[in-house]
């Protein structure tokens, strides 16, 4: 018991000399970077607003929403805290200014996040295909995967293929040179990660696993992942030399040795300190690297980070 408790009081420590960190880091840092000072008009249409024309793929980065579809999981009050990631349906997600969706899915083909469920995936395309019928030049990356424990939804590739049809990019490297004027009207990319079916192969509507990479670090300490971002982001070829897209996910997460287990108080350790990430990759010589940039509980000030970088690349001063 004693051990426990000891364990306990260390880790609080831990929390609380990052989380001072972190508060330290905001202060020595500044607050500008290449794009800070604009800001979108419209966020449901900020790629249209910045430029279809002069905004290639590998050059754009992409706000995106970590477990997208978690706003209804598992039961109010009872077991959702313990695995929501967001607040905002898929549709209002896009509409905010999110452009990368992470949906997990399990056999039935409901979204899952571990062992609690939500709604069906059906939901999730319904609210992308009303975005992108209320919209014209915004594209969307979906990456939907098996969740871990669980075995490949039957046929789901098919599934994906007949649900978005017209609207999918298919899979080319010649795509990340490509404007998203030059892609236009196709709208989706889509990557399937299953765990056992099939990967999508070159030339297919779909994309395959290794088009979408991160390096996730599983930690509830602020600065420690702060710093590993940095530090894998650092190690990436630049974005646009890339074949493939590169995550980083400004969020942590809650670990079974803390007594804090619920999503929200924990992510709101670093979730403020989105537009310090890009500051540091600006002073460390890697922002040009960034490429995909998600978190929990999306806000319009991460998006506007991500879009004033973005505009700054495509005004050439970034």
């Amino acid at each position: 018991m004693g051990s426990h408790l000891s364990k306990q009081l260390e880790r609080r420590k831990a929390v609380s000399t990052e989380k001072k960190a972190m508060t330290d880091l905001e202060k020595s840092c500044g607050c500008e970077f290449p794009g800070c000072d604009y800001m979108p008009s419209d966020r449901k249409n900020w790629m249209s607003g910045v430029g279809p024309e002069k905004l290639h793929i590998n050059k754009i980065v992409w706000p995106g929403t970590h477990d997208s579809a978690t706003n209804k999981i598992g039961i109010r009050f009872v077991s959702r805290p313990f695995a929501q990631c967001q607040s905002l349906s898929i549709y209002n997600q896009l509409v905010a200014g999110t452009r990368v969706l992470d949906i997990r899915v399990q056999e039935d083909r409901r979204v899952c996040h571990g062992i609690l469920k939500t709604y069906s995936v059906d939901l999730v395309l319904a609210d992308l295909k009303r975005f992108l019928s209320e919209t014209e030049s915004e594209i969307v990356i979906l990456e939907i995967r098996t969740e871990f424990g669980h075995e490949d939804p039957p046929e789901f590739d098919k599934y994906l293929v007949e649900q978005l049809g017209d609207h999918l990019i298919h899979q080319d490297d010649h795509v990340f040179n490509k404007t998203v004027a030059e892609l236009l009207p196709k709208r989706v990319i889509c990557v399937w990660k299953p765990r056992k079916s099939p990967q999508p192969k070159h030339g297919d509507p779909l994309w395959s696993a290794g088009y979408l990479k991160d390096n996730w670090i599983d930690t509830d300490l602020p600065s420690t992942k702060f710093e590993s971002n940095i530090k894998h982001l650092s190690q990436q070829q630049p974005a646009a030399s890339r074949k493939h897209f590169y995550r980083v996910e400004n969020t942590v997460t809650p670990q079974a040795d803390n007594p804090i287990l619920c999503v929200k108080p924990v992510t709101k350790r670093i979730h403020c300190y989105a537009k310090v990430f890009i500051i540091e990759c600006v002073k460390r010589g890697c922002a040009d690297k960034l490429q995909i940039f998600s978190t929990d509980f999306i806000d319009k000030e991460f998006v506007d980070a991500c879009v004033g970088l973005t505009f700054a690349r495509a005004e050439g001063k970034a």
